[in-house]
């Protein structure tokens, strides 16, 4: 590549999270927007085509076709890129197309994933059975036993995958202590930051080497479009992913770039608002005799509570989990009628499995985010059928204890 950069936008070194978050980007156009400017368009124009050809090759960096390079994207990764401390990023569809980029770009027949059992169903899946397809193995092992991560480590070891909090039990690996067990086998770290994002939680600060996002949750923030991100050194991201970008096409949308840029504005604000109303009713929901145990990392009876609070600013996030009574006496049908039950009894809560929206969400985790799971694969990551995820959004507390209240307080006894 030359010298021939597409420019940056003039701001200070030492701007902190929060100017980043509504700055960072490109310069604005010949017309001054202060609002950065949507560019739908699929292709460029360029000046001639010795121009065109040296762009094509790399060259020289400019934008040339949407699939790989587009304004309103590029905005969106030097935002995103600098919120999380990392030197690049590029921006997918969906958050589980970064996973799937993040696997074409580093593995091949014959490597060997680290993955923690406890992630999100669909990665679960990815790994377990679309990768196998192409001859790469993984050890799925506990969230929070770093030595069973190290046991597992084989001279073929590519990459370690975790979740930091996970979903939906908000467990909380050490993330320091995983990235010394890459370094040591040569391999890389990849953090899913979903849960807290870069206002509560920097895996690079840590030594991650990758960070994976769903902009879809609280990058948006509002429940609008779908986005993915991989964060990461700059040579790593242009190199490995970037020309895989540019053949598969999982590319994010300008429109959807644009949505999740002007998200990324208000993330900090919200994700401190939304942490606090899910520490309040969390502690509320601990104390209700229907519920039998209650998963939030800001709690002291959280396992993980001493290493969540070190690693996430001081908060537990805006997600948590319950168990409904029933899973002891009755088994798992009674459980899950009981888990239904509560769920269908509000009246304020969305009941959707989508998280990190303004509006408080509400599912039932092993029949929707992890349906497609065996039981078995449940069992070990510890999703009962009582299970209830609560993904607290702005509403007030005292209506969402209320909504919660209708169903608890009228289970069958």
């Amino acid at each position: 590549m030359s010298d021939k950069k597409i420019p940056r936008v003039a701001l200070p070194d030492d701007v902190r999270l929060d100017t980043l978050a509504v700055r960072e980007g490109l310069p604005p156009s010949a017309w001054g927007e202060n609002s950065e400017a949507l560019f739908l368009t699929s292709s460029f124009r360029q000046p001639d085509a010795a121009t065109a050809a040296a762009r094509f090759a790399n060259e020289e960096e400019a934008f040339i076709y949407s699939r790989f390079t587009n304004p309103t994207v590029t905005m969106f990764e030097r935002r995103l890129a600098a919120l999380e401390g990392a030197e690049g990023c590029i921006a997918t569809s969906s958050g589980m197309s970064a996973i799937l980029l993040l696997g074409m770009g580093l593995l091949k027949a014959g490597d060997h994933v680290i993955c923690s059992v406890s992630v999100f169903g669909s990665t679960i899946m990815l790994f377990g059975r679309e990768f196998a397809k192409f001859g790469i193995e993984t050890s799925f092992v506990s969230q929070t036993d770093v030595g069973e991560w190290a046991r597992a480590v084989k001279p073929n070891t590519k990459l370690l995958f975790a979740e930091s909090p996970t979903n939906p039990l908000t467990e909380v690996c050490d993330i320091a202590a995983l990235a010394a067990i890459a370094r040591r086998a040569g391999a890389w770290l990849a953090v899913d930051n979903c849960f807290c994002s870069p206002a509560l939680q920097r895996p690079i600060a840590l030594g991650a080497d990758l960070v994976i996002h769903s902009g879809t949750k609280y990058l948006d923030g509002q429940g609008r479009v779908i986005a993915g991100a991989i964060c990461g050194p700059e040579q790593l991201i242009n190199e490995k992913f970037v020309p895989v970008m540019r053949s598969a096409g999982m590319c994010l949308s300008p429109f959807n770039a644009w949505v999740v840029l002007k998200g990324l504005e208000t993330l900090s604000i919200r994700m401190e608002a939304q942490s606090a109303r899910a520490m309040k009713l969390a502690a509320w929901l601990e104390a209700q005799p229907q519920v039998e145990r209650l998963y939030y990392p800001g709690l002291a009876s959280h396992p993980q509570h001493e290493l969540a609070m070190r690693q996430q600013g001081g908060s537990g996030g805006a997600v948590l989990s319950f168990i409904v009574r029933g899973q002891q006496q009755g088994g798992a049908a009674l459980a899950r009628a009981n888990a239904f039950h509560v769920i269908d009894s509000t009246r304020v809560c969305s009941i959707t499995a989508n998280l990190g929206d303004t509006k408080t969400t509400i599912t039932h985790p092993a029949s929707t985010s992890h349906g497609r799971l065996t039981e078995e694969q449940r069992q070990a990551a510890g999703i009962t059928q009582g299970m209830v995820r609560v993904a607290v959004g702005l509403d007030d507390v005292e209506d969402l204890k209320a909504d919660l209240r209708r169903g608890l307080e009228s289970l069958a006894r």
